[in-house]
């Protein structure tokens, strides 16, 4: 049993629910937003949701594996999270909602394993990630994260 609580994020997109689905899933708002990361998914329930890259030697790896659980889109993706090799996975859940001329974007990150170092990266991450794709849907452009 994990001491860690759910991470929990809000974020209020000036878009509609289907452009924000896309940002999403998209490889090429994933490759903006993750530094160069491809995007490798299949959103059928137990297809891959693995950001692949150039890792320290310059051979492909996965920095993120996942798992799709359950797709329902522009509305809802749930996935199983693991970083790198780690075994230690958690899930997170993206559910979208149209609220007037916005998308209210929910993430919940939750089923932590006891001491996944994911955790600290993940709730200094998730804010930086949603912000650049906020920024990225609504101008076009995004920022550097750090």
């Amino acid at each position: 049993m994990s001491d860690q609580t759910p991470l929990h994020f809000v974020f209020y997109f000036a878009a509609p629910p289907d452009k924000v689905w896309e940002g999403f899933v998209s490889p090429e708002s994933n490759r903006v937003i993750f530094m160069g990361a491809e995007l490798e998914t299949d959103l059928k329930p137990g297809g891959p949701m693995n950001w692949i890259g150039s890792g320290p030697d310059g051979k492909r790896t996965a920095y993120v594996r996942g798992e799709v659980l359950q797709s329902d889109p522009p509305k809802f993706l749930q996935y199983t999270f693991a970083v790198g090799a780690s075994n230690d996975t958690s899930r997170v859940s993206i559910e979208l909602a149209p609220e007037s001329e916005a998308t209210k974007v929910s993430v919940t990150h939750d089923q932590w394993k006891e001491g996944d170092a994911a955790y600290a990266t993940s709730a200094d991450g998730w804010p930086r990630i949603l912000s650049r794709l906020k920024t990225l849907i609504e101008t076009g452009k995004t920022f550097k994260p750090h």
